[in-house]
């Protein structure tokens, strides 16, 4: 991933992108996340679980293998109703999770935010992607009988 490749998502997206997130998409561009950090715990319940939300993959800039990218955002949101301006890191059109820049503007620092389109909800995760990337655990350490939903 060079530096023109990140400028020129950036100026599709536009927005600047978390330096935090640009030094994980340059050691890894998308794709599956280890079972170990499949999951981001929450304060708070959500339709996917009691206490955490699913993060299978990250999304990275350009096609991978047929994998949603970064630079799908556009249609995606517009596609599911979300609002603007996001940039969608994992999901799967039901559930999302997203860089969030409605508070910070688009060369802020955004927020992470879970956005479910099934019931309309958001719920808060991180006040940046840095703070993100620091709480992933296993699903299975957080799992309880019951209480993954499941996917149609």
């Amino acid at each position: 991933m060079t530096d023109a490749v990140v400028q020129d998502a950036e100026r599709r997206l536009g927005v600047g992108l978390p330096a935090s997130l640009l030094e994980i998409l340059r050691a890894q561009n998308g794709g599956a996340v280890a079972e170990l950090w499949n999951a981001f715990p929450t304060d708070a319940p959500t339709s996917w679980s009691e206490n955490h939300v699913p993060l299978d993959d990250m999304m990275g800039i350009g096609r991978h293998g047929g994998q949603l990218s970064l630079l799908d955002t556009a249609y995606l949101v517009e596609e599911w109703g979300l609002p603007s301006p996001l940039v969608l890191l994992s999901g799967d059109g039901h559930c999302w999770i997203a860089l969030d820049y409605r508070v910070c503007g688009k060369r802020g620092e955004p927020s992470v935010t879970w956005f479910d389109v099934d019931d309309g909800t958001e719920l808060p995760l991180a006040a940046d992607f840095q703070a993100f990337v620091e709480r992933p655990a296993a699903a299975t350490s957080l799992d309880s009988e019951g209480d993954q939903r499941t996917s149609s």
